[in-house]
Order: C-alpha cells, then structure tokens, then sequence
C-alpha cells in the first residue's frame, strides 16, 4: 500500500511527522510523505496507521489497501 497528502487539505498541523517522522516530514509550505510505500506488516505500520487516523483534515489518502473477498453464501 502507499501513502499519498492532499496538498491542498492539508493544514501542516505536523501531527503525520510527530507520529510516524520515519514517513512523513513538513516542508515550509507542505508534509511530504518521506518513504511512501508501506507493508501491512512494516514495524511502522501502527504508527501510519495513527497517523491517517489522527490527520485533522484527512489529508492523508492510503493507496493500494487490499479489499476483502466477496463473502459467498449459499
């Protein structure tokens, strides 16, 4: 999966870099995702997680999650 900022949402509130810094950095003018791709089973993977969770704007977009298989029933 990756990791991708709406430029325009986002706010610089530095929250991305406080919590996942091996990921994210602020620009003067902009966050940058530092190591965009992440695998579900990264050592940081909590801490992306948080992350996107706690961004204020939901600037942060997860790319390429896996979607679950349709259930069947029968």
């Amino acid at each position: 999966m990756g990791l991708q900022i709406d430029e325009r949402a986002c706010v610089l509130s530095g929250v991305c870099a406080s919590l996942a810094p091996e990921r994210f950095t602020l620009d003067e003018d902009r966050a940058v995702v530092v190591q965009p791709d992440v695998a579900e089973d990264a050592p940081d993977a909590g801490a992306v997680a948080d992350a996107v969770a706690c961004c204020p704007t939901a600037a942060i977009t997860v790319v390429g999650l896996p979607t679950a298989a349709p259930r069947r029933t029968a």
